[in-house]
């Protein structure tokens, strides 16, 4: 018979309510939490967990891409609570930036900005932890970590040692790495390279380009770009405020469908056959014969409007963005997902295709 190691430097709290940890506002209790302020604890209270072979371990951020059962978790929950930024000179213009995991990443981006460093302000105001943003390859506004990412601290659970990894090793790609879907692995730490002189990267999405007043393609002072993004954001819901129920969300909800061009090819008749011959339909080279679509217009498209509500009124999309899911308040995660699968079910009847959540799910399914 297995038994729980203690654990030795950092405090266990029994029963947490996770609902408070997560962006949904949702979610049961967890029956441990561990709250790690530096690597070396977040580190030690992992392997402790990890030595107990009958012991769950959640390591949680800040909560903003999770969709967590009613009935929560059953097993230790390790907070990752760790500070910290350094800055080291590359030369070239170029400066690396390190940062510790459990940073707030709009903090991240706004540190950066007013360092004078260029490359992450496309990335402003978007919620949750630095840790999470190399698993999911976070992007917006034209820009991905995979495109300033130098490398990651990893603790490797499996062997239980600390490792660097370079960017180039973490399979970045849409919306996903190496990371995502899998425990094996925890991020202690981030190194960005950034360039130095206050400038932009180059402006690529075309809504902010228009917002700036610049061709696309151009740079711009990196603090008015944050600005521009930050107000975009705004106007979606997509920046929290506790008093705003359209960002009680885990952001976009469903990813871009990508999907191979014989694919396209149907879609679009199925397209023409609701909407008529003559409609736009927005999609975009995704490389190797794929072509990317827009969840959101797709989502509009089958009938599901902004504020559309789910069971009782308790869930909605967002009155500001089709690919939020909101908790109005009241509501169960059950709740949140039946408008999920009612939504899914909707696009894949109207147009064949299907759409993939782009949370991570713990104790549900969709």
């Amino acid at each position: 018979m297995s038994r729980r190691l203690p654990l030795t430097s950092v405090t266990t709290t029994q029963s947490v309510p996770l609902a408070e940890r997560t962006t949904l506002r949702l979610g049961g209790p967890a029956a441990r939490f561990v709250h790690a302020t530096t690597a070396a604890e977040l580190v030690e209270a992992v392997r402790t967990a990890d030595a107990a072979a009958d012991e769950k371990v959640l390591v949680l951020g800040g909560g903003s891409n999770l969709v967590i059962s009613d009935g929560g978790f059953d097993g230790t929950v390790v907070h990752v609570a760790t500070k910290g930024f350094r800055l080291d000179p590359l030369g070239g213009g170029i400066v690396q930036f390190t940062v510790e995991a459990g940073e707030e990443w709009d903090a991240v981006v706004a540190e950066a900005v007013a360092q004078g460093l260029g490359g992450l302000e496309c990335l402003s105001g978007i919620p949750g932890l630095n840790g999470a943003t190399p698993v999911q390859n976070v992007g917006a506004y034209g820009v991905e970590i995979s495109q300033v990412l130098q490398s990651v601290d990893l603790l490797d659970r499996r062997s239980g040692k600390v490792h660097q990894v370079p960017a180039a090793k973490l399979g970045l790609d849409y919306r996903t790495s190496v990371l995502k879907g899998t425990d094996n692995a925890v991020v202690l730490r981030t190194r960005f390279s950034l360039t130095a002189g206050g400038m932009s990267a180059p402006i690529r999405y075309g809504e902010l380009a228009r917002v700036l007043g610049v061709a696309q393609g151009d740079r711009v002072p990196a603090d008015e770009a944050r600005k521009a993004v930050l107000e975009l954001r705004r106007g979606k819901g997509m920046v929290l405020d506790a008093t705003d129920h359209d960002t009680w969300s885990a952001g976009s909800f469903f990813t871009n469908p990508i999907i191979d061009d014989s694919t396209f090819s149907s879609v679009l008749i199925r397209i023409a056959e609701r909407l008529g011959a003559d409609v736009d339909v927005p999609s975009y080279p995704a490389g190797h014969g794929r072509r990317k679509l827009s969840a959101a217009w797709l989502i509009e498209r089958a009938g599901f409007r902004k504020g559309h509500q789910g069971p009782g009124g308790r869930v909605s999309l967002s009155g500001k963005h089709t690919l939020a899911l909101t908790n109005r308040g009241g509501a169960s995660t059950e709740d949140l997902l039946d408008l999920a699968r009612e939504v899914r079910d909707g696009v894949r009847a109207a147009f064949g295709v299907e759409l993939h959540p782009e949370p991570v799910f713990v104790g549900v399914q969709l």
